[in-house]
């Protein structure tokens, strides 16, 4: 009966919530949200994300996120990735 009650008492926006956060984490959505939160220098959003995966996972995203950027940017800029590349990191033209 008090667990009846309580459903009628909740709004649809609290329920919602609660199987958001019942979802798991992708790892590619942890990656994404390691990244940004690092790029904003936001140490305990980087942190949860984090936790969200295994590392090993969290490393395979990242990777993943990298390469897809440097390729969106050398398709953007008309170079080569590895030029990109070595663009963002500082690195002298090889």
């Amino acid at each position: 009966m008090f667990d009846k009650l309580r459903k009628l008492w909740r709004t649809d926006e609290a329920v919602r919530g609660k199987e958001e956060r019942r979802r798991p984490h992708n790892l590619f959505e942890a990656a994404a949200v390691y990244v940004s939160a690092s790029a904003d220098d936001d140490q305990d959003r980087a942190d949860e994300a984090a936790g969200w995966v295994s590392p090993e996972a969290l490393s395979f995203g990242v990777s993943e996120l990298a390469c897809r950027a440097v390729i969106a940017l050398a398709r953007e800029r008309d170079e080569s990735p590895a030029v990109v590349a070595r663009t963002l990191l500082g690195l002298p033209a090889a």
